[in-house]
């Protein structure tokens, strides 16, 4: 992705996954924005979008983090909304036996005292890979990859997701069925 589309993928998951209001859009209870409406709002705050470029966007992120409908007629962020009007009904999965969690060591002291927290999203997000967790806490600092027993969490009562991009989604993970690797 070069930087003008690095800059409308985050215009897109900040709309999207955040603040929809902030440009008048409005989402429905799984996420959905209609394209048309989101060109026509971008428009409206200096953001040129077309369905060509938004196609674009979400075929060349990385990270897999937007779907468009299969009418082609709304896009919405697959997972890591903050906003309460969404309330994704991703189905209960049983998780792997281990997921990873990457995060920065300066969040190590509250992590271990508290667990892993959602904080303003709705679900903590755990990698299948510590691949994916190493560039996920990249960007957040020195980064530490914490194992999660997940499966023992599931036999547990614990619930799991998997959003559309593969990442694993749970409420919390309590200290105890985590370690540093």
């Amino acid at each position: 992705m070069d930087k003008v589309d690095t800059k409308i993928s985050k215009f897109l998951s900040y709309v999207l996954r955040h603040q929809p209001e902030s440009i008048g859009l409005m989402l429905d209870s799984e996420g959905w924005a209609d394209i048309g409406t989101l060109i026509k709002c971008a428009s409206k705050h200096g953001k040129r979008l077309n369905p060509t470029l938004i196609e674009n966007i979400v075929d060349s992120n990385d990270k897999k983090r937007f779907a468009i409908s299969e009418d082609q007629k709304r896009i919405r962020a697959v997972q890591g909304h903050s906003t309460k009007l969404v309330d994704i009904g991703y189905q209960e999965k049983i998780p792997p036996v281990i997921l990873y969690h990457g995060t920065a060591t300066r969040f190590l002291d509250s992590i271990f005292k508290q667990g892993l927290v959602a904080g303003t999203r709705h679900y903590v997000h755990l990698s299948a890979d510590q691949s994916t967790a190493t560039k996920v806490g990249q960007r957040h600092g020195k980064v530490v990859i914490l194992k999660i027993e997940a499966q023992l969490m599931y036999e547990q009562g614990f619930k799991f997701h998997q959003a559309d991009n593969g990442v694993w989604l749970t409420k919390s993970v309590p200290v105890e069925y985590m370690c540093i690797i």
